[in-house]
């Protein structure tokens, strides 16, 4: 696989970063900038944007480093969403919806990271 485009887990953590944007979109204005909704929103960009530059970079473990963040940051954000909905600023439909979709982000982020180490340390692809 050429291209971090290619992988299932960015397209599905690109979704969900659009998914979380719209949700965010209707947090009271004091939630923007330094609030939760600012802070929901970057941790959702965090996942696929470290998916992509550890794609770019050039050995296993250089890419295993990346992937941990976007790991990180996807802990980060279903954090945030079990906050938002407890601050009953998203639905609880909409929480359970966005923990689906981080649940599968983070079974596809273990997998890629599970591929990367048995295949050693030579090269990512």
């Amino acid at each position: 696989m050429s291209s971090y485009r290619e992988l299932r887990v960015w397209n599905e953590a690109m979704d969900f970063a659009v998914s979380v944007y719209a949700a965010t979109a209707k947090f009271p204005k004091h939630e923007f900038f330094a609030g939760l909704a600012g802070q929901l929103r970057r941790a959702a960009i965090s996942i696929p944007s470290n998916i992509a530059e550890g794609k770019g970079h050039r050995t296993h473990r250089e890419c295993l480093n990346f992937l941990a963040h976007a790991r990180g940051s996807l802990c980060e954000a279903e954090t945030q969403i079990e906050l938002a909905c407890r601050l009953s600023y998203i639905s609880n439909e909409q929480a359970v919806a966005l923990q689906a979709s981080a649940t599968r982000i983070a079974k596809g982020v273990a997998g890629l990271m599970n591929f990367m180490r048995s295949t050693g340390p030579e090269k990512a692809t």
